[in-house]
Order: C-alpha cells, then structure tokens, then sequence
C-alpha cells in the first residue's frame, strides 16, 4: 500500500508538470508539413531484353523473350525461325524509373531492371535501348546500360548459393531524358500548398503565417489545400517567393492517438493524449499442470501384471492485484509508466489501453496495427 500510495503521489506531481511540458509544441517550417502542388515526379516502365548473360538467360519456354528476340533481329534484316532459336544468354525484362520534375531533356536518370521470365540472374549482361513511357504512352526517357545486381547465384541444384536477388538489378544514370515536363508554376499568378497532413487548424495556421508577412495573399481552400495569390513583386521570381513561404515557421496541429503494435507489444503516443480519472487494477491468473506418471509391480508369484497410473495435479494460484488511481490531468505516458512500476508487461499495457478507451477515459484515436 505504501508503494502504491508513493507512486500516486510521484504521478500526481508529472500531471501537475504535463500542461508546462506538453504547452511548447514543436515549431517546424511550412516546407516540412506542405509541398507545393504540381510539383511532382512522374512514374515510367518499359519492356526491354538484356543481352551478354553467361547461360544464366530464359530458357526455351519463356516465349516473350523469343518473340522479342525474333522481332529484334527482324528489325536488323536478319531472319530466325523461332522453334530453332536457342538463347540462353538473353532474358525479358521490365524497366522502370521515376521521372522528377523539373528535368530537362539530356538530363540522366536511375532505372531498375527485373526479370520477367525464368532467368537465373542478370548480373553483367547489358540492357538493350529501351523506351520508358509514361502512363498516357508518350515516351520521356530511353534506358541502356550495363546491369548491375549486387548479387549471385553459384552452383546448381542443391548445392546452391545465392546471395541478395540477382534477377533484379539497376543501372545508374541509365535513362537519358527525352522529353520535359512543361510546368505552368505560377505562371497565372496563384500558386498552393498541399498538406501532408489535412488538419482544420493547421490549415488555418498556415493561412495566417503567410498573411502575416504578405498580406492577404492566402486562404485554405479546404483542410489539405492553401490557395496563394503571388505578389506583384513575385511574378517573375517564383523560386524566391516559394523558398521564402517555405522557410516560414509554423506549429502544426496533430490529433491525438495511441498506436498500439499487438505483434510486438509496441506503443506509441502523442504528447497531447489525456485520460479522464480512472481507477485501473492490473492482476492474473496462474495456473500450472503437472503430469506423473508411476509404476506399480505385483507381488513375487502373484500372476498380476505391471499397472502404469496418470496422476495429473493442477495447481491454481491468483496474484495480488495492484491498483493504481490516477487523476484526470494525466497523460497516457504516466499512465504507461505507473503500469510499468507495478510490473505490467507490455502486452498487460495494451489490453488496459483498449479497456480505458472502451471506458471511455482516453480522449484520443486508439489505432491497433
């Protein structure tokens, strides 16, 4: 009781710190919660064949790889016939990059080659040009190269060893650019903000920050979106007028919510989750079974015969509970830490949680992953 009556009173103390603790919220830049719309990367793929493979290629049934072969040396005047053509040392593959904005055409890019058919491995062999389309067709960038994959395969059968994934490798700088992506960035005089996070208050703090230091230039369209007029001033310096946005101090708004991780008994919370008073117990149940097994002989000259028993002894042991009462301005951080005190377990914590918020005294989001 004594423990007890002590760790009520070290908790009662960290609540009346938690309003001086928890009031300073981190202040980070607008840059850092909010990105600029239509500044964005675009995804590209194509289908290409690598060559120079040593026996490590599609086999005979990967017929993607033999059409393409066949329609490549077609296009060099070169006539095969398809059931005939044995090519061990070429394999079809997908080719995709990420096309950032902003590029212009003879800027390179990294792609990533990867295996479609059967091929053991494409480390060494060498990327035919491939066109890299997006996803309306048009194609941005051509990849060609020699393919590296940080790994490799050795021996045959069981007597096999491999090491990382040899059928998907990269090439860097592989693509080169073909075509811009044309960017109207406040060519008509507005530009916006996206948030990462779509929150009413962040929103509306961000709309205030800009407005502070550019006048009325800025209101939130809705709570993901910050619509900016450019000043006169700006029309011809965008970079300038969006790097000094971005650079704006701001503090953002976060819900409250208890992630709870049942696989690993992890829990993670915000620093403005608050529980009502509450009372919580935290006891069990041990139960232990133990199996015997005896032998019993007969008399000498008794014509019995030997007789084995089950004995089977269950023993039943409750624990003393431990109780812990905590007022109303505490945090789910002091709660976890008196659990802690009294030897809950963290799975212990997670079932008490869920139990609090089923009570209704967590004012916060409890999400179960």
């Amino acid at each position: 009781m004594k423990k007890i009556f002590t760790l009520v009173t070290l908790i009662a103390c960290l609540a009346l710190m938690t309003s001086t603790v928890f009031a300073a919220a981190s202040v980070t830049r607008i840059k850092d919660i909010a990105k600029v719309q239509g500044v964005r990367a675009n995804q590209l793929m194509g289908y290409g064949l690598v060559v120079g493979l040593p026996g490590t290629g599609d086999s005979d049934d990967t017929w993607q790889m033999i059409q393409s072969t066949v329609s490549l040396l077609r296009n060099f005047g070169i006539t095969v016939n398809a059931a005939e053509l044995d090519s061990d040392n070429v394999a079809a593959v997908m080719v995709t990059a990420t096309l950032p904005p902003f590029v212009r055409e003879g800027d390179t890019i990294d792609v990533t080659v990867s295996s479609m058919g059967d091929a053991d491995s494409i480390q060494g062999g060498t990327l035919l040009q491939t066109p890299l389309r997006a996803a309306n067709g048009d194609v941005y960038a051509v990849a060609q190269g020699s393919v590296s994959t940080g790994g490799f395969v050795a021996g045959r059968g069981n007597n096999r060893a491999q090491r990382n994934f040899p059928t998907a490798g990269n090439i860097p700088n592989g693509a080169i650019v073909e075509r811009t992506l044309e960017d109207d960035l406040g060519q008509n005089g507005q530009i916006s903000l996206s948030l990462a996070s779509s929150d009413f208050t962040t929103a509306s703090r961000i709309t205030n920050a800009i407005n502070s230091a550019y006048g009325n230039v800025a209101h939130a369209a809705n709570p993901g979106r910050v619509d900016i007029n450019v000043p006169g001033y700006y029309r011809n310096n965008i970079v300038q007028f969006v790097a000094s946005i971005e650079d704006l101090p701001i503090i953002p708004d976060t819900v409250a919510k208890v992630v709870v991780n049942e696989r690993t008994g992890t829990i993670v919370m915000g620093g403005n989750v608050h529980v009502d008073e509450c009372a919580i117990t935290q006891g069990g149940l041990s139960i232990r079974i133990q199996r015997e097994e005896n032998a019993y002989q007969p008399e000498p000259y008794s014509y019995g015969t030997s007789l084995v028993v089950r004995n089977v002894e269950t023993n039943a042991r409750e624990e003393m509970s431990s109780s812990v009462v905590l007022p109303a301005t505490t945090s789910v951080s002091d709660v976890i830490g008196a659990l802690n005190a009294v030897g809950a377990t963290p799975r212990d914590c997670i079932s008490i949680l869920q139990a609090m918020k089923a009570a209704g005294a967590i004012h916060a989001t409890l999400e179960i992953i």
